[in-house]
């Protein structure tokens, strides 16, 4: 209920900087189920791995997440924390991790306004420095809203990468949120890594 109320909550803060004309526009022309290559002036991009990425996952191994139908390469070495039906975690010992949250929304959930809003408040979050990546992401034919922290100052801060989306899944409306951790010095020795595992993500639709 406190994601939902929080969600929400962004929502209304949204509509009252004016940005609801903005993002109904952006929504309705932008359905995720639509594939759009751009929103507004943004434009949607699709996992580009790079060699150093593709070779951190080349000899991985395959984990999926029965109870929601999703799947993802993990590297050698990580091992799962716990997976129930609403959470999903691994690591690669206490250096880096995986954790995944699922959150039940109501039916009539405005998901393409609340992600736009996710989108926006990460580009908000940019102009403070906070985040030094925001885009949107398309996985496996799903459009998410993708931003990675900035480098903390402290090299034993957490700076993290997640993707939050939204999606219909066993008749269900869920707020899908990826992310990927570890502290600042940890993060940079597996970039490559963390961004190959989220571009593996594989979802049932």
């Amino acid at each position: 209920m406190k994601n939902v109320l929080a969600i929400m909550a962004l929502v209304l803060v949204v509509a009252a900087c004016n940005l609801t004309n903005k993002l109904k526009t952006n929504s309705n022309s932008s359905s995720s189920s639509g594939n759009p290559t751009k929103i507004g002036d943004d434009p949607v991009e699709k996992p580009a791995p790079t060699s150093a990425q593709m070779a951190a996952i080349a000899n991985g191994q395959d984990v999926k997440w029965d109870q929601q139908g999703i799947s993802w390469t993990l590297p050698a070495g990580w091992k799962k924390q716990s997976s129930t039906t609403n959470t999903f975690n691994y690591s690669l010992g206490t250096e880096v991790f995986l954790i995944v949250n699922i959150s039940p929304m109501p039916a009539d959930m405005p998901t393409d306004l609340s992600l736009n809003a996710f989108h926006e408040g990460a580009k908000a979050r940019a102009k403070n420095g906070e985040v030094d990546e925001v885009k949107w992401l398309e996985l496996d034919g799903v459009r998410g809203a993708e931003f990675r922290e900035s480098k903390p100052q402290m090299g034993s801060d957490l700076r993290r990468l997640q993707w939050l989306t939204y999606r219909k899944y066993a008749g269900q409306t869920q707020n899908l949120n990826v992310m990927l951790s570890g502290t600042a010095d940890n993060f940079a020795k597996h970039q490559d890594e963390l961004y190959a595992i989220l571009y593996s993500t594989k979802l049932v639709h």
